[in-house]
């Protein structure tokens, strides 16, 4: 079974189409699980109704504590042998589980890339993984339970999905890349990440950088252009 874990918040305008996306895989044996932090929307009665309809949706709640308490709150109440995570505003096309499952075996992960959708022009092209560090989100991947059971992702971090494939680069995780963009990851300007958060990202990078204390040349040298481009990602914002 593959768990797909949603952390949802206020997210009404776009839950429906990423909730029948993932309904829609063409691999059937799968639990999706919608987490509700707080919503103070229509978002928790839009899981709940999806939960009464179709028994591999699971609507859960917890108290608004954010995304990074979702996820992890997540991956321990899950029972598939691999995890994927789905943000709440994206979707997935419908042969996505079926093409991460099929390239797996003998890795700890799979990586593809995904498609920026605009709701008022078009879908891009498409960016595909040329390699394994390409992509901060912890989105576009299908991994084993037993790789990500050892991670979690750092509650109270706007930038955690940075700090989390950190900790995975870092862990030796054998990754597989596979040329395919299925992930569709929308430009929602309400979103997290929409916005800066000085303080927030300061945090980060320093908690990238004690990471880099006592390792080797090469994951050194991994940390530090992860913390390049987080830099590069403010600037450009």
């Amino acid at each position: 079974m593959i768990s797909i874990i949603v952390p949802i918040y206020n997210a009404e305008r776009y839950l429906k189409a990423c909730v029948d996306s993932l309904l829609a895989q063409t691999e059937k044996d799968i639990e999706v699980l919608l987490i509700d932090d707080s919503s103070t929307d229509s978002s928790a009665s839009i899981t709940q109704s999806y939960a009464a309809k179709d028994n591999r949706g699971r609507a859960l709640s917890q108290p608004h504590a954010g995304q990074s308490v979702a996820r992890n709150y997540g991956m321990s109440v899950s029972k598939g042998e691999y995890i994927a995570f789905v943000d709440a505003d994206d979707q997935l096309e419908n042969d996505w589980c079926e093409r991460h499952l099929a390239s797996i075996k003998g890795v700890d992960y799979v990586q593809s890339g995904y498609k920026r959708v605009n709701p008022k022009i078009a879908v891009s092209k498409g960016q595909v993984p040329r390699h394994p560090w390409q992509f901060t989100s912890p989105c576009m991947r299908l991994y084993r339970r037993a790789t990500v059971e050892k991670l979690r992702f750092a509650e109270g971090y706007i930038y955690e999905d940075v700090l989390f494939s950190a900790d995975l680069w870092l862990s030796g995780a054998h990754c597989r890349l596979i040329p395919y963009s299925g992930y569709l990851y929308t430009l929602n300007p309400d979103s997290t990440t929409a916005h800066r958060h000085p303080a927030d990202e300061q945090r980060a990078l320093r908690t990238l950088r004690q990471k880099a204390h006592g390792q080797n040349l090469r994951k050194k040298v991994l940390l530090w252009y992860t913390i390049l481009r987080l830099k590069l990602h403010f600037i450009l914002q």
